[in-house]
Parts: structure tokens; sequence; C-alpha cells
């Protein structure tokens, strides 16, 4: 008799998947890293002297290049190590790992490209490669109509792209993005506004911002890994697009009005759409729209450079959050709902650490020196009634004694906040020579609209008026609907396969 448990005969024991035996996946996950490394010499050198290179007007390396550069190559990096267990014993992993090396490769190609055409062509390519890989098992039906539900998004999107970078390049008879920023003064108002809402068009759809989100809620047939690669890097260029031709988007007001508008809606959006969720990655998905939202809302504030640390902190989180996702997969009878109540001493600290979190964050972002009301002033609001909910639901929640929680809460809190401010500054000082990283936009309804829609959200989250409405909840299950045609709703369907 042995201390070691026996499982019953009646269970089917899954062997251990054998490590691949290609040399594709090992080479391209050595070569992934060697970029990154590489990628890092980059980035300490151009900040230690300030350099940026340019290679015969089609390819220009500048801090947003550097910065991005080195956040791809770990996050792919990541993927193709993790992918080594994952695929293992997939009849295509040769092609997964070749989709997510070129996936790479064109990231780093767009993010460094001066030529209009270049960059256009690496937007689709980009677009392309990520459809194939969410249609990656292609034994699945909704496999396949997943990636092809993508791909009409992201053919649609480089369509609009590539119309508003030809006005740009007609307007100004240059061929370079450099180029047409020097021009920008002779383009007209009709043919810049053009180009700014086909940008802004672009954007949107690939970050899969309100009313473009179905692709998103419908590529969940990609392996996880896939998954991990589209939520940690693919859906933020669209706030990659809008930094790097800030200069053609805050030119218009009303562009970036919009651009407040539906950054807003759609963190909202995505924020009540995971009350209505039961599958893991779908809840992801809903995150992944609202932070997409708060992402573009920032560009549409001016802060550019504040949505690049955004997305990169985004990034690692949703990364660890798939690649995790399969610990949190379990048959369990559901648990009491209830949360504890705060109380006088709760609801107090709760508003102090909010505002806390509102005043560090601001004077470390330099976003609200002032108590005129402006853009930083609202994207502080919008930082401390996000404060105010975290520290209330981790007081509610928390199994600690309630001392422990009391100051644990704020403690959480602000150093998530600190962290933040210390990323920001960061990459605004490697984004010190990028054109228009910071833009001072003046208040519009729009910003008042934004403002009122937080508060009212806030409300109704704590208040609880949203449990009361069947209406509401029907709505959200609507809207965070999956293409049908995607959705695998038999579980023998993928078990046999």
């Amino acid at each position: 008799m042995t201390d070691e448990t026996v499982p019953p005969d009646d269970v089917a024991q899954r062997p251990e998947p054998t490590p691949p035996t290609s040399i594709v996946p090992r080479a391209s996950t050595w070569t992934v890293w060697t970029l990154f490394l590489f990628s890092v010499g980059v980035l300490v050198l151009a900040a230690s002297r300030g350099t940026e290179w340019e290679f015969a007007g089609a390819l220009r390396v500048d801090g947003l290049t550097t910065v991005l550069w080195v956040v791809v190559t770990f996050f792919s990096g990541i993927v193709h190590s993790y992918s080594r267990r994952y695929m293992a014993g997939d009849r295509h992993i040769d092609r997964f790992y070749a989709r997510v090396l070129g996936f790479t490769l064109v990231v780093m190609t767009l993010t460094a490209a001066n030529h209009v055409a270049l960059f256009a062509a690496a937007w689709l390519a980009m677009g392309l490669l990520m459809a194939a890989l969410i249609g990656h098992v292609r034994e699945w039906e909704q496999a396949r109509a997943a990636a092809a539900v993508a791909r009409r998004y992201f053919v649609a999107s480089s369509a609009l792209l590539a119309v508003s970078l030809a006005l740009l390049a007609w307007s100004t008879g240059a061929t370079t993005i450099t180029g047409i920023f020097a021009g920008l003064e002779g383009v007209s108002r009709t043919v810049g506004l053009a180009a700014a809402g086909g940008i802004f068009l672009a954007a949107i759809i690939q970050s899969a911002l309100f009313p473009f989100h179905g692709w998103l809620l419908s590529s969940m047939t990609a392996p996880t890994p896939a998954s991990a690669l589209m939520h940690a890097g693919f859906v933020n260029a669209g706030g990659v697009l809008l930094t790097r031709f800030a200069p053609v988007i805050a030119e218009e007001i009303a562009v970036m009005s919009v651009l407040v508008v539906v950054g807003a809606v759609s963190a909202l959006l995505g924020q009540a759409m995971i009350l209505v969720q039961t599958d893991v990655k779908r809840k992801l998905g809903s995150s992944t729209l609202a932070q997409m939202g708060f992402m573009i809302l920032q560009c549409g504030l001016g802060f550019f450079a504040a949505a690049i640390a955004h997305l990169i902190l985004h990034g690692f989180y949703k990364a660890y959050l798939f690649l995790s996702s399969g610990a949190a997969v379990e048959q369990a009878v559901p648990k009491d709902g209830t949360r504890t109540q705060l109380g006088g001493s709760g609801i107090a600290v709760s508003l102090v650490t909010a505002v806390g979190g509102g005043v560090l964050f601001g004077v470390l972002t330099g976003k609200a020196t002032s108590l005129e009301l402006n853009s930083g002033a609202v994207l502080t609001l919008v930082v401390v009634l996000t404060t105010l909910t975290a520290a209330r639901d981790i007081l509610r929640r928390s199994t600690l004694p309630t001392t422990v929680r009391f100051v644990s809460a704020p403690l959480i809190v602000l150093t998530a906040i600190g962290g933040y401010a210390v990323a920001f500054n960061a990459v605004s000082r490697m984004l010190a020579g990028v054109p228009m990283t910071y833009v001072s936009t003046e208040m519009t309804v729009a910003h008042y609209l934004v403002v009122a829609l937080f508060v009212g959200a806030y409300l109704a989250a704590e208040l609880g008026w949203y449990r009361s409405s069947e209406r509401l909840y029907v709505s959200l299950l609507n809207l965070s609907q999956p293409d049908p045609t995607t959705v695998l709703t038999d579980k023998e369907e993928y078990n046999d396969i």
C-alpha cells in the first residue's frame, strides 16, 4: 500500500503531449527571442542617445518603433514558448508557428514603416494573418466561419486606411508619412476630414470597438495562444495607428470628439457585457472591448502617449489571463453572490482611496494640475470613478479581517496607479520625438457627455439599478452574441476532433 492516489479504472488518463519533432517551432521560438534581445538593444541605444534611424525613405525607427518592437517581440516570445507544449500533437503546428512568426515580423514592419504603401500593405497582412490564426482548426466549420467574419472586417479596415493614405499622398505630393506631415498645411479641410475619418474607422474596426466588436466575440475558435496574441497585441493596433497619425487626427476637433464618445461608450458597454457572460473567453473578450474603449478615449482626449502606455500594460495583463484561462475552467455549483456590506468605515476608506488615486494620477502624469475642467480633468475623473469601484469591490469581496482589508485595498489600488504613472512617464520620454504624442484639446459637448455617462454608469452599478431591468439584461446579452455560424453548441462537435 502506498500513499499515491490511484485513479479510478473508469477515468481515462490523457498522456502527456510529446514535444514537437519538427524544427519549425524550435527555430521560430529562438528567432523571436533573438529579435526581442535585438529590440531591447535598439531601445537602450535610442533612449541613451536619442537616436533615430531612417532607411531609404521606406523605414524609420523612432521612439514609438523601439518601444513597440520590445513589446511585440516579448509577447510573441511568450506565445511561442507557451505553444511548444499547448500545440504539441497538432497536425498543423508548423503552419501555426509560421503564421505567428510572420505576424510578429509584419507588426515590426508596420511600426517602422514610413512609406505609405508599405504601411498599408503591412496593415492588411497583419489582419489576414490574424484571421488565419482564428481559423487555424480547419476541421471546425465554426472556425472557418470565424476566420471569414474577421477577414471581412480586416479587409474593410485596410481599404479605409489605404484610401485615407492615398488621399493624403495625393494632396501633399509625398509618399512617406514624414513627408505627409510636413505638407499637412497645404491639405484642404475636406480632404483632411475625409482622411482623418477613414483612419479613425480603420482604427476602431481593428480594435473591435462598438459597433465593430462582433469579429472579436466571434473569434473564440482560435487556439488559446492565438487569442492571447490577439487580445494582448493585435487589437492594440488601433491605438498605434492613431498615435502614428496624430498630426492628421488632432487637426479635426470633430474627429477627436467622436473618438472620445466612441471610446467611452465602448468602455462602458464592454464592462456591462461582462456581467452577462458565462464563458471564460467571452468574459475576457468583453473586458478587451472595455480596455480598448478606454485606450481610444485617451487618444480622443489628446493623450496618445498615455494610450501607448495603457496598451502595453493591458497587453501584459490580458496575455496572462488568456494563457492561464484553462485554470479557471471547472464544473462547479454556483456560489452565493452576496457581498459584504461596507458600512460607514468602508465607504470612507473607498472615498479616500478614490480621491487619493485621482490626485496621485494627476500629479504623477501631469494630466490634472489645476482645477480647470479640461481633457486632463475628464480623464482624472474617470480614473477616480474606476478607482472607487475597484476599492469598494476589493473591500466587499475580500475574506481577510476588516483591518487588513482597510489597509490592503488602498495599498493595492494606489500601487497600481503609481505603476501606471511610472509606465506613462517612461513611454512619454521615449515618444518625445514622435509628432504630437500629446495634444491639448478644447472641451466640447462630447466631453461633458462622457462625464455624464461615466457618473451615470457608476451610480447605476453602485445602486444596483441594472439588476432590476430585464430589458437591459436581454439587450446586453444580444449585443454580446457572436456570429451564429461561429458558435460551438454541442460538445461532441469538438471533442472528437
